[in-house]
């Protein structure tokens, strides 16, 4: 019996709440209606009120316009010509402008256009230096290429006769003039005195003097460095400085004239150098 109340009471109570719920939902729907009901009412008469005045002021403005034109000498025509002048007046400004921005685009593009020219002129001229850098280079690797395929030069012997005095750069010699033991950067080879010296190489006379220590005495130029000395001499007519001569010409003769070589017998002092550096003719004359 409880259970079945407290279910009636339940529904009851349940019934009460959709009631009210219901009521209060169609009091807002008829507080809705009736303010939107008030809110056009008020739109109209204030639509109405917005017309009235926007008519009376046209009508003022008609009247000033009127009554400013009658003052001014100025008919409707006259106005709409002024307001016509004016829009051309803008339009020629704006053409103006327009004028203005082209040229200036005009004179962008020219600058650019010199100045990739000019950057394509540093170009041009950076890979033609580069050209000429590697033209330069490598003709100067042919010239040394050419210049180390020079063959040696081939020595003979500047007097036929025998070898009195060896070359000694390491192991000394003794010399019957000093009366030491002492280095000998050449050899002697015996002659006599007036027996006709000749060039050992082709080559070119450098130098013809008198030497306190070699007496008078010819040094001859040859490829890849090599020099040749001929000391001790009589005379050096047969040639000058600056001549070209061939291997077995004659440029001088045999004498006795080498200061620190006196005490020997007449021979030809011969030394043979590369580079400036002492060498064993010895070792290259045939």
């Amino acid at each position: 019996m409880r259970r079945e109340t407290r279910k009636r009471e339940n529904k009851e109570n349940n019934r009460n709440i959709l009631y009210l719920g219901g009521s209060l939902i169609g009091i807002g729907i008829i507080s809705f209606v009736i303010t939107f009901i008030l809110y056009g009412n008020k739109m109209e008469e204030q639509s109405d009120i917005s017309s009235q005045k926007i008519a009376s002021l046209v009508q003022e403005a008609a009247s000033d316009s009127q009554s400013a034109s009658s003052q001014m000498g100025k008919t409707v025509e006259e106005s709409t010509n002024e307001i016509t002048n004016v829009g051309n007046t803008i339009t020629n400004t704006t053409n103006t402008d327009t004028n203005k921005e082209s040229s200036s685009n005009t004179t962008n593009n020219v600058n650019t256009t010199k100045s990739n020219n000019t950057v394509e002129t540093t170009k041009k001229d950076t890979q033609t230096q580069k050209e000429n850098t590697n033209t330069t280079t490598t003709d100067k690797k042919e010239e040394q290429q050419t210049t180390e395929k020079q063959e040696d030069p081939k020595f003979v012997k500047p007097v036929e006769g025998e070898i009195s005095k060896e070359y000694a750069k390491e192991n000394l010699v003794y010399s019957e003039t000093l009366q030491e033991w002492t280095t000998h950067l050449g050899i002697d080879i015996k002659a006599d005195k007036t027996t006709v010296v000749k060039a050992a190489a082709d080559g070119k006379i450098k130098s013809i003097k008198n030497d306190p220590r070699y007496g008078l005495s010819i040094i001859i130029e040859h490829q890849n460095g090599f020099e040749t000395l001929y000391a001790n001499l009589l005379t050096s007519e047969f040639v000058q400085v600056g001549e070209e001569v061939k291997q077995g010409q004659s440029i001088g003769t045999v004498g006795n004239t080498a200061t620190f070589e006196i005490a020997d017998d007449a021979h030809l002092h011969f030394e043979i150098s590369k580079n400036n550096e002492t060498l064993d003719p010895s070792q290259y004359i045939k």
